[in-house]
């Protein structure tokens, strides 16, 4: 076994794993795994730079994880940086206060590196016949990714829930042209992605990250947010497209009453849950199989 430490930093959230791995038997075990709402990429599409207070939240955060990783004594660290500080015109700043903290410079890197990891992530514990579609849904960009034990094709595209967001400004409740600005520019996005990925091909459509696993928990019926319930679950296009409704026609008060909602996402999960009905209509998928195991244990495993 080798202790191993991944942070996944991406537009919205922060996370870290602390596992113990070994190659040999492809087994993983969680000693610690949380995660923080930072909203690095706040302003980001706008501006092109990473804004102060984000930047100071995320740093607030890497301190909290280094007093963990220190506790478990970790042998290996890596930390990956994914669309937001792409982006951003001053992610030298990033780099440096992270390297400050944790000792490690942030890898920035490239949407077919995310697929990678995530698919790696997803799919390990997974058997089924036939291709995986993978499609993990961040803050600022989407990954597509088909493959079987290896990834076949990838694409990243320039749609997340925090993005169509700060771009379309859907209210409480979303007016239909609203709707339909987050709805063209999914298709587009789609459009991009289908040059490079067969995505009606594969039979197993697996989705990843917040706005999967909170669409899922709602769908369930969960009183509280229960990883072990919604990983592995199987949720229906029709339970999809239910909970996407509702998010969409509610007011801000009423998604805060969501008892599995985390506060971070109560702005953005409409459109994050939009971008997943999308995909499983162009896709024609009748379900999705949820993972809870993501970028952060493709990180893990790469370290390991």
């Amino acid at each position: 076994m080798t202790r191993v430490a991944a942070i996944d930093c991406g537009t919205n959230s922060i996370r870290l794993l602390v596992a113990d791995c070994d190659p040999a038997t492809g087994e993983l075990v969680d000693l610690d795994r949380r995660m923080t709402i930072v909203r690095l990429g706040q302003g980001v599409d706008r501006t092109g730079r990473l804004a102060p207070e984000a930047l100071e939240r995320t740093f607030a955060a890497c301190r909290e994880y280094a007093a963990v990783i220190k506790e478990f004594g970790a042998e290996r660290l890596r930390f990956v940086a994914t669309s937001a500080s792409r982006d951003a015109e001053n992610r030298d700043e990033f780099v440096r206060g992270v390297l400050d903290i944790l000792g490690v410079e942030p890898e920035v890197i490239t949407g077919d590196q995310e697929a990678e990891f995530s698919f790696t992530g997803a799919t390990k514990e997974l058997h089924a016949d036939g291709d995986y579609l993978v499609v993990d849904i961040g803050g600022g960009s989407t990954e597509f990714v088909v493959g079987s034990r290896h990834v076949r094709a990838a694409r990243s595209v320039d749609v997340g829930c925090v993005r169509m967001t700060e771009r379309h400004h859907p209210g409480d409740p979303a007016t239909p042209e609203q709707i339909a600005a987050i709805r063209a520019d999914v298709e587009s996005a789609l459009d991009l992605a289908e040059r490079t990925v067969p995505l009606r091909e594969p039979r197993t459509l697996v989705g990843l990250a917040g706005s999967v696993t909170t669409v899922a928990a709602i769908a369930l019926d969960l009183k509280a947010y229960d990883s072990a319930a919604i990983h592995h679950s199987r949720i229906s296009y029709e339970q999809v497209r239910a909970v996407t409704e509702r998010l969409l026609a509610s007011t801000h008060e009423e998604r805060t009453a969501i008892p599995v909602l985390h506060p971070g996402r109560i702005d953005v999960i409409a459109a994050g849950a939009l971008v997943l009905l999308a995909v499983m209509e162009r896709t024609g998928a009748d379900e999705v199989v949820v993972s809870e195991h993501d970028i952060l244990d493709g990180i893990a495993w790469s370290i390991a």
